[in-house]
């Protein structure tokens, strides 16, 4: 444990899938650590139980969970016997509140646990899973069914996931777990969620695994915040520098849309403070490893190189044109793919990063075609007015944004993020478009394929990584 060469990053929804983080371990015997993405798990396992549960998977899983009333329930309610026919609308899931149902509260757990429980069927290696900190409303909720299926790590960023330790630490013991909501507007900025999933579940499981923490972070100052301020032990970062996909810290150049010299790490500083860490953002290859190794870390975080792997949950078409297109850039064929970092598009304010892709939320046509309106609320913010709590997302629709109190300027240039990275994965609701995201280099694809329309696994991945 903590010894790995390789993790294989969380990204976005989906795209790394129990499957994915399975080969990943199983492949490299180990020395990479596979890792689920977590987010929009009750979505996620909703959309695939109506799409019939190829492989029956979900539902051999959700067998082993131990509160079976639960599974009665999502499964009778969700699962469709040869899918749902195709362009059909999903079944609509209720977002999460501050006085969730049963059921909504039981889809976050059983998700959780069924995504560990699949990467770890069969085999002793250890699985992570991924979470943003700024989804904070189901952390307690996906935590405990993440735990309840006994997984090995957890790795968290875009945020300062401070309160997660002691979270993990109450679900270990069976006790209430506390997780403190930003709520704008609430007396203390804050309203608490609790959970205790023996009493929810009406039936106590005993001590649970405590998962080892690694936070992601992107400073020096990040790493000292994390380990003063936060509600229990963290046993290792992940250090993710500006050219990492997905979300991204800000500059640190206040009102700068440009990186520089305050936001690069000193990793000497890093090796003094004693705990292991892995570098992210363009070390997808032997020369970045052993660069991460002399820096002092124990290896590299890579995500995009598995993103593109022929067994990563990307929608296939989508995998295979970014594919062709990554690597006749990186042959210097093509030179006009291009991969930036929006400091808008994202309604979370992070910067985030975006594949310029025809037909997809980054072709500005795409783009403003689209209805804007926020159903599945990921990315929303609390907001209490009034007494009540609402929810703004600067993605939704402008005049409702603007009536619930939010300023139309904030509204500029957001897409919904939600639902394209679900389409991205072939999950999405029917007519949204997909958003991908990458890290900025895509150099690996040479060394993986012998020309524009070759694919390549997770064994070549491997090896590749591993050959210096």
């Amino acid at each position: 444990m903590l010894d790995w060469r390789i993790i294989q990053g969380g990204m976005g929804a989906y795209i790394s899938h129990p499957f994915l983080a399975k080969e990943v371990s199983l492949v490299s015997k180990g020395s990479a650590l596979g890792t689920i993405s977590g987010i929009a798990a009750d979505r996620i396992l909703s959309r695939i139980l109506q799409k019939g549960d190829p492989g029956g998977h979900y539902r051999r899983a959700l067998a082993h969970f131990p509160f079976q009333e639960a599974v009665k329930d999502i499964v009778d309610y969700y699962f469709v016997e040869g899918g749902i026919p195709e362009g059909a609308e999903y079944k609509t899931v209720i977002p999460l509140s501050f006085k969730p149902s049963w059921r909504t509260i039981n889809l976050f757990v059983c998700a959780s646990f069924a995504f560990v429980w699949l990467a770890k069927e069969g085999h002793d290696y250890p699985i992570s899973i991924n979470y943003l900190e700024k989804i904070q409303m189901p952390h307690v909720y996906s935590l405990a069914g993440a735990m309840i299926a006994g997984v090995d790590c957890v790795t968290m960023g875009a945020g300062i996931p401070t309160q997660i330790p002691g979270v993990m630490d109450a679900l270990s013991r069976g006790e209430d777990a506390i997780y403190k909501v930003s709520v704008t507007n609430a007396i203390g900025g804050h309203k608490a969620i609790l959970f205790n999933f023996g009493k929810h579940f009406g039936a106590d499981l005993g001590t649970l695994k405590r998962p080892v923490f690694l936070p992601i972070i992107s400073s020096n100052l990040m790493a000292k915040i994390m380990l003063t301020r936060s509600s229990g032990s963290i046993e290792g970062f992940v250090i993710e520098t500006p050219t990492a996909g997905g979300h991204n810290a800000p500059p640190r150049e206040k009102h700068s849309e440009e990186y520089g010299g305050k936001d690069r790490v000193d990793f000497e500083k890093i090796v003094e403070l004693g705990l292991p860490f892995w570098i992210g953002g363009s070390y997808a290859s032997p020369a970045g490893l052993a660069e991460a190794i002399s820096a002092g870390a124990k290896g590299i975080q890579v995500g995009s190189i598995f993103a593109l792997s022929q067994q990563s949950g990307m929608k296939d078409s989508l995998r295979r044109e970014i594919r062709r297109r990554g690597f006749l850039k990186a042959t210097g064929v093509d030179t006009n793919f291009s991969i930036r970092t929006d400091f808008r598009v994202s309604p979370t304010g992070f910067p985030f990063k975006v594949v310029e892709l025809p037909g997809t939320l980054s072709d500005s046509a795409v783009y403003d075609n689209r209805t804007r309106y926020c159903a599945l609320r990921y990315l929303a913010t609390p907001v209490e007015k009034d007494g009540k709590i609402i929810y703004l997302c600067a993605s939704e629709d402008v005049d409702q944004y603007v009536r619930k109190g939010g300023k139309i300027e904030d509204t500029v240039g957001r897409a919904c993020l939600c639902q394209g990275l679900l389409a991205t994965a072939d999950l999405g609701t029917p007519g949204e478009p997909e958003i991908a995201t990458l890290g900025d280099d895509v150099n690996f694809l040479e060394h993986l394929m012998g020309g524009p329309d070759d694919t390549y696994t997770v064994a070549d991945v491997i090896g590749y990584l591993l050959s210096a």
